[in-house]
């Protein structure tokens, strides 16, 4: 019984003995040490940057060259591609029926005055036995009518001249403006009539154009690149090639649509672009870059120091005794690696660029 007693009080006293080591142990250990982290303070610095719009370029003047008149192509002059003047000849369509049917309208207006001269003369003779009771007045009637209805007769043949006339210049199809001609749709001998398909585009290709899509809230600043002096739109505008090179002439706004497309909210917006070397060709497709300057010194952080929770931006701000405090921001536009802050912070802050992952609000921090 006694030797019970005793291993008992002594288990007691081994962990009294091991629970007051314990407490002793804790309160040598301390507070953990400070997290070594890296830090900048916020900064103002130019706020130059550029917004991308995709882009499609397109000619400022684009024409399908139509035929007028039914017949079959007797001739072409030009290359396929080939660059083309105003007034330059394309296409002749077979002009042997339209010459003929010229022929024949001539023919029947030499025939037509003749009967108005018959006509005119058989008027004033009669005119001038009226005067001497010598004919009867209803003979002076039908002579002034015959005499009217060849005057009609005469008209309607000059008409007929002008419309025949017309058909016949049409068989010779010019250029209607300087351009860049396609590659041509038909061929020697084929039949062509009025509706049928196009024979051919020609667009001009300078200057040429970029047409992008902006949103509504865009539209004023559009207007207002477009209603600048040309001495202020250099570099404003500058077009990105597929290839990711930057074209080497800037732009200009030429058009801003007349209305916004009410199913996508967007407005079409021309901007217009030298084309000396004919390196711009319809149909590629680029990205436009607008130039964004405030004019006024921003906020600039670098971005690694932002993360992100929930669509929200935040930055650890190393306070008072090195301990870090959490800021949600109000970001602004990427420029490079950094971001301009809106709101949230003030310049002359530190904020922590390396290390956020380890550190919590309230920790302490060594700044390295």
């Amino acid at each position: 019984m006694n030797i019970q007693v005793n291993t008992l009080l002594l288990g007691a006293t081994v962990l009294v003995l091991t629970a007051c080591g314990g407490k002793k142990d804790e309160q040598q250990q301390g507070p953990p040490p400070p997290t070594p982290v890296s830090a900048v303070k916020v900064t103002k610095g130019s706020a130059v940057y550029y917004d991308e719009f995709p882009a499609t370029i397109t000619a400022l003047l684009e024409v399908d060259v139509l035929p007028q008149v039914a017949g079959n192509i007797t001739g072409i002059f030009f290359q396929d591609g080939q660059p083309v003047r105003r007034g330059q000849k394309l296409y002749t369509i077979d002009p042997q029926q339209y010459r003929a049917g010229y022929d024949q309208a001539v023919a029947n207006l030499n025939v037509q005055k003749a009967n108005l001269n018959r006509a005119q003369k058989d008027a004033d003779r009669y005119n001038t036995l009226a005067q001497q009771d010598a004919i009867a007045r209803q003979v002076v009637d039908n002579a002034s009518a015959t005499l009217e209805a060849a005057k009609m007769q005469v008209a309607a043949a000059e008409a007929s001249i002008r419309a025949v006339g017309t058909n016949l210049k049409y068989t010779t199809i010019y250029a209607p403006l300087d351009g860049t001609i396609g590659i041509s749709q038909v061929r020697i001998g084929s039949a062509v009539a009025p509706g049928s398909a196009p024979l051919n585009t020609i667009s001009s290709d300078n200057p040429i154009a970029a047409d992008v899509q902006v949103d509504e809230a865009q539209i004023p600043r559009f207007i207002a690149l477009q209603n600048q002096k040309n001495g202020v739109r250099d570099s404003v505008l500058t077009l990105v090639l597929p290839d990711g090179s930057v074209y080497p002439y800037p732009g200009t706004v030429r058009i801003v649509d007349r209305a916004v497309d009410p199913q996508t909210g967007t407005l079409r917006v021309r901007v217009a672009f030298p084309n000396p070397k004919k390196q711009l060709k319809v149909g590629i497709n680029a990205n436009i870059r607008v130039k964004n300057n405030t004019g006024q010194p921003q906020l600039l952080i670098p971005y690694q120091a932002v993360t992100e929770q929930m669509s929200e931006y935040f930055v650890y701000v190393v306070g008072d005794s090195s301990k870090v405090t959490q800021k949600k921001l109000v970001l602004g536009a990427r420029i490079n690696d950094k971001v301009i802050v809106k709101s949230g912070l003030k310049e002359g802050e530190l904020i922590v660029t390396e290390g956020t992952q380890k550190v919590r609000e309230g920790a302490k921090v060594n700044v390295n």
